[in-house]
């Protein structure tokens, strides 16, 4: 099935354009001053992908917030976007009783549950997103798509983002049987190996999505940096040889030089304790669209690995035995 749900995801895009473009948001009565985004897991990472896509427009800070707890400036110049696919995320609800004893603006983006079931009380702005859809990673173009929308209706930016997303579509959808390949030959690759991944700081959304697919569709660990970052401290951690790693690089062209040449010094370091390095080259113009064809590229990555691994992609037995525990609190 979880192969069917990544297929969908340009046709998830598109869908969630039209959902974003029709949604009715009013106005801030306040000049809106920094933007909040609570949510955790799948819908968490659609927050720290639209910071990434924004930092060239958007004029206010944009802040993802995966906990119980709210920062101290929350207030009436704030837009706070309270996202959960299920609409009962245990965090993400405390975090919206928070935020709701504040004067900031709320809008909630929710397939249901009682987020929906509160912005319908309250009056509060709110989106609805399809709830029909069995696992909250694979709605991912919901997540993201919602909050661009909404910054795009509380002119925080301009259209040209969602134009990216549009292009990103037609790109997903022409390099279909290429992303297939490519993840095949990569999750072999893989196979009964530790991945490691790196890309460079202005992707970090990228390795992070990979990182989790991993770690939910193919039961199993791995971990990321970024660089610059990673030549400061995890360099110097690569002083023996280990054939059971793997290195993935996710790259651009367009990469900024000085982090470029960094990564080639660092493979003549890595190649000492591995002789496992994969490059892979994004596609498309804008950032948008790299970064959404490595998001495709990598589910599926995820799940031919869960099929080399014999595990099911869809179950998640860790998360929901932890959920009744801590129910039971």
């Amino acid at each position: 099935m979880m192969d069917t749900l990544i297929a969908r995801f340009p046709d998830q895009l598109a869908e969630a354009l039209t959902i974003g473009t029709n949604a009715k948001i009013r106005q801030h009565s306040e000049e809106i001053q920094h933007v909040f985004v609570a949510g955790l897991g799948g819908s968490g990472i659609g927050g720290d992908f639209v910071t990434e896509f924004i930092t060239d427009e958007c004029k206010v800070p944009y802040l993802v917030g995966k906990s119980y707890d709210i920062p101290n400036y929350i207030g009436k110049n704030t837009l706070a976007i309270i996202s959960s696919y299920s609409g009962n995320t245990e965090e993400t609800l405390e975090a919206f009783e928070k935020i709701k004893k504040t004067e900031a603006k709320i809008i909630i983006v929710s397939s249901g549950g009682k987020l929906i079931k509160f912005a319908k009380e309250l009056d509060l702005d709110y989106i609805q997103i399809p709830d029909d859809w069995p696992s909250p990673r694979a709605c991912l173009g919901y997540s993201l798509v919602q909050q661009l929308c909404i910054l795009k209706k509380l002119k925080l930016i301009s259209h040209e983002k969602l134009e990216d997303i549009r292009t990103s579509i037609d790109l997903l959808k022409f390099n279909s049987e290429t992303i297939k390949e490519t993840a095949k030959t990569l999750a072999k690759a893989m196979h009964g190996k530790t991945p490691v991944i790196y890309t460079t700081d202005r992707m970090e959304s990228v390795a992070v999505r990979f990182r989790q697919q991993i770690n939910e569709n193919a039961k199993q660990l791995c971990w990321h940096h970024v660089i610059p970052e990673m030549n400061h401290n995890e360099l110097v951690g690569w002083r023996k040889e280990d054939q059971n790693l793997i290195v993935i690089y996710f790259r651009n062209k367009d990469d900024y030089k000085r982090n470029q040449t960094r990564i080639e010094i660092n493979k003549t370091i890595i190649k000492k304790c591995t002789d496992n390095i994969v490059e892979l080259w994004s596609r498309g113009n804008k950032l948008i669209e790299k970064s959404l064809f490595f998001v495709h590229l990598g589910d599926y990555v995820s799940y031919y690995l869960s099929e080399l691994n014999k595990v099911d992609s869809i179950e998640v037995d860790a998360i929901d035995y932890l959920k009744g525990e801590l129910a039971k609190v």
